[in-house]
Formats: structure tokens, C-alpha cells, sequence
């Protein structure tokens, strides 16, 4: 009857034991997908962020661009007008 007894607490330890067993492995299954569904989210926003950054170096990229051409423009523009000023002065009209 003692062998009765042991093999029944045995395979009861056993049945325990596997139950158990799938029950954390369904529970590390769980955390690692809702880990993983983090991870993506934040990979997500970092990938929106950084176009959003080269969106906006763009944007800046341009407005340079034009500020540019308008100083050199501007540049032209000054030097002509001290040529002018300067054939005035040698006439001696100022």
C-alpha cells in the first residue's frame, strides 16, 4: 500500500508539475509578446520622429538655400550701386 501511495503522490507531483510548467510558459509567452509589441511601438515613433527631423532639415536646407541667393543678390546689387557712387565722386558732382 506504501507503493500505492508513493506512486500516486508521484504522478500527482507530476501532473502538477506539467501543469504548471505550461501555465508559466504561456505567462512568458504573454510577456513576450506584449514586450515585443512595446519594442515595435517605440521602433514606430522613433522612425516617425526621424522623419519628421529630415522633413524639417529640408524645410531649413531651403529657407538657407533662398537667404542665400537673396544675400548674394543683395551683394551684387550693393556693389553696383559703389561703382555708381564711386564715377559720381570722381566726377566730382558730389
Amino acid at each position: 500500500m506504501t507503493i500505492e501511495i508513493g506512486v500516486i503522490i508521484a504522478t500527482a507531483s507530476v501532473i502538477i508539475g506539467f501543469f504548471t510548467f505550461n501555465r508559466d510558459r504561456d505567462k512568458d509567452v504573454k510577456s513576450d509578446a506584449t514586450e515585443s509589441a512595446i519594442i515595435r511601438t517605440k521602433l514606430d515613433n522613433i522612425g516617425q520622429s526621424v522623419d519628421s527631423i529630415r522633413i524639417d532639415f529640408k524645410a531649413s536646407d531651403q529657407r538657407w538655400t533662398a537667404l542665400s541667393e537673396t544675400v548674394i543678390t543683395i551683394d551684387e546689387s550693393t556693389k553696383q550701386a559703389h561703382k555708381r557712387i564711386d564715377q559720381i565722386e570722381k566726377k566730382g558732382d558730389v
